[in-house]
């Protein structure tokens, strides 16, 4: 019975050594396994630069990547690219660096903050881009204050954007060519005489020029004081102008507001536009233009020309100017071209436009010239298909004035529902002048002389202009 008794006493102790031996492996591994993965999470976070130390451990999750390196969508402010935007320092490169580094981002939007000035130098921002690229005008682009520091080589323009698609400027902004140094004389330097000299400059850069771009969008922005036109289009297609505002002196030359030259497919609407020259100029190789709801003025109005310049093509075709506003522009509805020209302007319609003591409101003019004396010359731009359509307001000169070249008339000129008064300001000619321009009127027509302007018939000259249709088309 004792001998039992001391049996099952050994077997208990023995069954208590096992199960503690057990138990102190099993921990000691467990602290073992918790040590390693201690180790390794301190090595993956002291080489994944999260924390505030090497193999230190932060409660702070990842930061966000700078937005101007993000993804789909994002922003490229030029501040983040080293600009200063105080209106002195050059922002120049800045402005190209945000730039090419948006031109890679689909979606991605180039921003100029709002209340800074960024002094610019002359820049071309070239594509192609990923599409719907954005450039964000909300505070004041410079250009250089000084005519003098221009470099020649950058005479054309001073903001040129190149190969750009699906692209739109937009903004609250302004963009602003300081142009009064360029609008008189001025000191250049004078590279034969190795000194400076003051002399009128021969070129002046227009303020934002596209070349060869397509769907383009420029909306909402404020465009001022261009030494040459505010903004042109050149060789471009699917254009769109919005709600923009376009301004300079009456006395500051050649500031064309908005220029389109070899550019199809445009629409321009919602603006206003005062400057020294034409509000709106339409030049060869542009067809499908709808110019609407516009205010003009001061200016001189809107023209298609001049064309056909050292006897060169001019082809322009379906353009449609209608529901416009112009107040003390020196002409209204215009087409102009050089004598010597050839080719052709066909299928143009002005209509609802008022006028408010404008000098000429309806005008063609084929002996157009800015010097004091052209030569005269027997080939010519034909002109046919043209529509002046109620037309209405106060005129300062003449109500209307056709000059059609001698060598080939105007042809399917039409004069309808036109209401003109003199302007009590001046002493205008009552008279209309229509010379070699066939074509019919049709009334209500003021003042009466307009209803006997136009000749009838002109069958065999059609059969000419259609001629020269070929030369266009």
């Amino acid at each position: 019975m004792k001998r039992n008794k001391r049996f099952s006493s050994l077997f208990f102790i023995s069954l208590l050594v096992i199960v503690f031996v057990t138990f102190s492996t099993v921990s000691v591994e467990a602290r073992k396994t918790k040590k390693n993965l201690r180790k390794r999470n301190s090595h993956k976070d002291s080489h994944s630069g999260n924390g505030h130390g090497r193999g230190s451990h932060s409660p702070c999750p990842t930061p966000t990547p700078p937005p101007y390196y993000g993804p789909h969508g994002s922003m490229f402010d030029v501040l983040s690219f080293g600009a200063k935007g105080n209106g002195v320092s050059d922002d120049s490169e800045a402005l190209v660096a945000a730039w090419k580094g948006a031109c890679k981002v689909a979606g991605a939007t180039v921003k100029i903050p709002a209340q800074l000035k960024f002094l610019i130098k002359p820049v071309t921002l070239q594509g192609p881009c990923m599409p719907h690229l954005t450039l964000q005008i909300d505070g004041t682009l410079l250009a250089p204050p000084e005519a003098s520091s221009w470099p020649t080589s950058s005479l054309f323009q001073w903001i040129n954007f190149k190969w750009v698609q699906n692209f739109t400027i937009k903004g609250s902004g302004t963009v602003d060519g300081q142009g009064y140094n360029w609008w008189s004389y001025s000191q250049f330097y004078d590279i034969q005489k190795k000194s400076y000299s003051k002399k009128f400059p021969g070129m002046k850069p227009t303020a934002i020029r596209f070349y060869s771009s397509n769907s383009v969008t420029v909306r909402d922005i404020r465009i001022i004081n261009s030494p040459l036109c505010h903004l042109k289009f050149d060789n471009s297609k699917g254009i769109e102008v919005d709600n923009i505002s376009i301004s300079s002196p009456e006395n500051s030359p050649n500031t064309d507001g908005i220029h389109l030259q070899n550019t199809q497919d445009v629409e321009i609407q919602r603006s206003i536009i005062s400057t020294g020259d034409d509000c709106v100029s339409i030049q060869t190789g542009c067809s499908n233009i709808h110019v609407h709801h516009i205010n003009c003025g001061p200016g001189h109005g809107i023209s298609l020309g001049g064309l056909g310049k050292d006897k060169s093509a001019a082809c322009v075709s379906d353009i449609i100017v209608e529901d416009i506003s112009m107040k003390n522009t020196l002409y209204g509805a215009r087409i102009k071209t050089w004598q010597g020209g050839f080719g052709m302007v066909k299928n143009v319609s002005f209509s609802r436009i008022q006028v408010y003591d404008v000098m000429f409101p309806i005008m063609i003019d084929q002996y157009y010239c800015d010097k004091q004396k052209c030569k005269n010359q027997t080939s010519t731009v034909v002109i046919s298909g043209v529509k002046f359509d109620q037309i209405s307001g106060t005129f300062g000169m003449q109500p209307v004035h056709l000059a059609c070249s001698n060598s080939i008339p105007c042809t399917d000129v039409d004069l309808t529902d036109i209401q003109l008064s003199p302007s009590p300001k001046y002493k205008g000619l009552q008279q209309a002048m229509c010379w070699n321009t066939y074509g019919k009127s049709q009334g209500p027509l003021l003042p009466s002389t307009i209803d006997d302007c136009l000749k009838s018939g002109g069958g065999l000259i059609k059969r000419i202009a259609r001629s020269h249709d070929r030369l266009c088309y």
